[in-house]
């Protein structure tokens, strides 16, 4: 079983600059196949945002992901562990602030991201969520057609 949060980090994160449009944070999520990136001023962490923070902060709102920037509609000061902190810090911050993933940072950098999947693959390797965790992504799943036939 892992100690230390290094030992369940995901090495590497995907960033975006703070006035980087929502629909170039999607592209960059859809490229490297993940649900978060890092919003980083320069070297500074300000925020994360998800797909989640996009749909509902962005698009459930109306407003137009090519001039709504990624930091008006991320979660600001994101709570973060450092490679050096217990596994069992991050599994509490998660539950306390209700979040699925944690940037990592070293030296005022980041150097990873930490999510429940990790914890569940390091920590509970039998489960459910880290059977999926560990699951190739189905990049040949075409989505549903929308039914266009309208009431009946």
């Amino acid at each position: 079983m892992a100690d230390f949060v290094r030992e369940v980090m995901t090495p590497g994160v995907v960033a975006v600059r703070p006035d980087a449009s929502v629909v170039e944070a999607a592209q960059l999520m859809r490229a490297q196949d993940i649900g978060d990136v890092v919003v980083a001023d320069g070297q500074q962490v300000v925020g994360m945002l998800t797909d989640r923070d996009i749909t509902i902060r962005a698009v459930a709102e109306g407003l137009d992901p090519l001039t709504v920037s990624a930091r008006s509609v991320c979660t600001p000061h994101p709570v973060m562990v450092s490679p050096q902190d217990p596994v069992s810090t991050a599994v509490a911050l998660m539950r306390e602030k209700a979040v699925r993933r944690l940037p990592v940072v070293e030296n005022g950098l980041p150097v990873g991201m930490v999510s429940l999947g990790d914890l569940a693959v390091a920590q509970a390797p039998d489960s459910a969520l880290a059977d999926i965790s560990r699951a190739e992504p189905d990049h040949d799943v075409q989505p549903a057609a929308p039914d266009i036939r309208g009431p009946v």
